[in-house]
């Protein structure tokens, strides 16, 4: 239900609404049903459980250490291990593995350094192939080799055609026995296609295998039920989270009365989540939603409401940054202009003392954001179609990526934070790229929907504009040039080691984008895409085989 008491403007766009949100005051209101056992006896288990994974990590060799991590982080309980990992990772690389090692074994210990920043060489695929170069046959016969091959080669930068033929061969023989594999292999096989496990959401994949995990020969039920309990235990962390988030929501969405605005606090929790979902990082995962949504009132009020003087009031209002400015704005935006400038005040002031988070970066990034806005809505007042590489160029950021990657900062280490701030604020090539990714997948989703009337024109449409083509051939043409663009994230991981957390965060904003615009649907947007899977996240817990107990 819209608030009431909103303020009319003259010579609006044309009216638009937007879905309301499915969720409303859920989340306030909402009440667990008690786990199976206390939080308390959780936690006690964890530990329990975890000291019996660090001795697996201290009985380990190379290779059984390469299958160790890999299932820590797929089960999404890497985070509790970080030192075993790196320590880990630095025996993998410094230990080949032996000449009889399988396609499986090899093409996981390639992605697995390659995720975390080691350089190895595709060379290494090099004993999988005949004289002539192509790959044996005999591999075809082994489907979690290829499964593991198709992941690993997308892990590819600028210059690999070696990996291009892997993703190629992979695929096509992966494809021919699909329908032939048992359960887990035949979902995993299925996600892998649609999707390679590099470029998908790990939050996500994560609930997909837990639930299949113990369908494995072989697997572990240690890590099983940490996996369990670890999601169990972060779930109630992310309810309460998520309650004072959609009660400061409220508190905002009924005061400021802009009933044309997307309602998405449910939506904006959800994709910080998955960015970062750790227990210790709230601060981040607070700022970041808050952020989805400010910008969100924004990017609405461009795109959807305000007229082209409103809309430079606006910039100009933001750029000044000083509630005097308020006076400057239509009546309906006065209140929203207030509330903006205080959610800043109220962010830096709630700072723990011991994080050292400049916020000056991140209202700057605000103000470029509004900067493109203009640029966008004069653009549109125009009726003007910008060179499709003008398009991207500036839409690529007013999606929000230099703004919510500027926010992910402050998850970093004291170690790092000044040095990570400044950087990202700086708006580098990786930042660019996932602002690129989100962007394109964003307007191809735009695109098959059918976007909104008052939005200026999308790469699609620019794409068609200029080059005279089908709509079919432009969507082509700009995943070619999303797949670039993939290419330079796995590029950025060999870079400057010291940033390497944060350009990982960084990297995983693109992933996300996978998840929120999944099969060409913008579920940020139409948020019913997104309903089941909030479920699983935040309302239903792991079942575990733990009998109940008398209190």
């Amino acid at each position: 239900m819209a608030p009431s008491g909103i303020a009319a403007s003259p010579e609006k766009k044309l009216g638009f609404e937007f879905e309301p949100s499915p969720w409303g005051d859920f989340f306030i209101e909402y009440e667990p049903k008690p786990l199976q056992r206390s939080e308390e006896w959780m936690m006690t288990r964890a530990d329990k459980l975890k000291e019996d994974v660090h001795m697996m990590f201290n009985t380990s060799n190379s290779t059984e250490g390469v299958f160790l991590l890999d299932t820590l982080q797929h089960l999404g309980i890497d985070h509790l291990f970080e030192e075993q990992i790196h320590n880990t990772l630095s025996k993998i690389l410094e230990n080949k593995l032996t000449s009889s090692a399988s396609l499986h074994e090899e093409a996981l210990r390639f992605r697995l350094l390659r995720e975390h920043g080691y350089w190895v060489s595709p060379d290494v695929f090099n004993k999988f192939k005949g004289e002539d170069g192509t790959f044996k046959k005999d591999i075809t016969s082994q489907p979690s080799g290829l499964l593991s091959l198709y992941n690993a080669a997308h892990l590819l930068i600028h210059g690999e055609p070696a990996l291009e033929e892997a993703i190629s061969f992979a695929r096509h023989h992966l494809e021919l026995v699909s329908s032939s594999l048992k359960s887990p292999l035949a979902q995993q096989v299925k996600r892998a296609l649609h999707r390679a496990l590099p470029r998908s959401c790990k939050r996500v994949e994560t609930l997909h295998y837990i639930s299949e995990y113990g369908e494995e020969e072989g697997h572990n039920p240690v890590l099983l039920e940490l996996a369990k309990l670890d999601f169990n235990l972060l779930q109630h962390v992310h309810l309460k989270e998520l309650k004072a988030i959609t009660e400061w929501w409220k508190n905002i969405y009924d005061h400021i009365g802009l009933s044309y605005i997307r309602d998405r606090v449910v939506e904006s929790y959800t994709w910080a989540y998955v960015i970062y979902y750790e227990r210790c990082f709230e601060l981040p995962r607070i700022i970041i939603a808050k952020m989805m949504l400010l910008i969100t009132i924004l990017d609405d009020t461009y795109d959807t409401h305000g007229t082209i003087e409103e809309c430079r009031k606006l910039y100009e209002a933001v750029q000044r940054w000083d509630e005097s400015a308020v006076s400057l704005l239509p009546e309906y935006l006065k209140k929203f202009y207030i509330k903006l400038l205080r959610t800043f005040k109220n962010i830096e002031g709630e700072m723990p003392v011991d994080i050292n988070y400049d916020i000056g970066h991140l209202k700057k990034a605000v103000q470029n954001n509004v900067t493109g806005y203009l640029q966008e809505a004069e653009w549109s007042h125009k009726n003007y179609k910008p060179r499709f590489i003008d398009q991207v160029n500036l839409t690529s950021l007013t999606i929000g990526a230099p703004t919510i990657c500027v926010s992910m900062m402050a998850g970093m280490s004291d170690t790092i934070m000044k040095q990570a701030l400044k950087w990202t604020a700086d708006v580098p090539d990786v930042v660019v790229a996932a602002g690129k990714i989100v962007r394109l997948m964003n307007d191809i989703a735009a695109f098959e929907r059918g976007k909104c009337n008052n939005d200026v024109a999308s790469s699609v449409d620019c794409y068609i504009n200029e080059y005279s083509v089908t709509s079919d051939v432009a969507i082509a043409r700009i995943g070619a040039l999303m797949e670039d663009e993939w290419r330079t994230l796995n590029q950025a991981r060999f870079g400057n080691r010291v940033l390497l957390p944060a350009m990982q965060r960084i990297i995983s904003l693109a992933l996300s984008a996978s998840f929120i615009y999944d099969n060409r649907n913008d579920a940020y947007t139409a948020s019913k895409h997104l309903q089941k899977t909030i479920e699983g996240l935040f309302i239903k817990p792991m079942q575990m085989s733990i009998p109940s107990v008398s209190k």
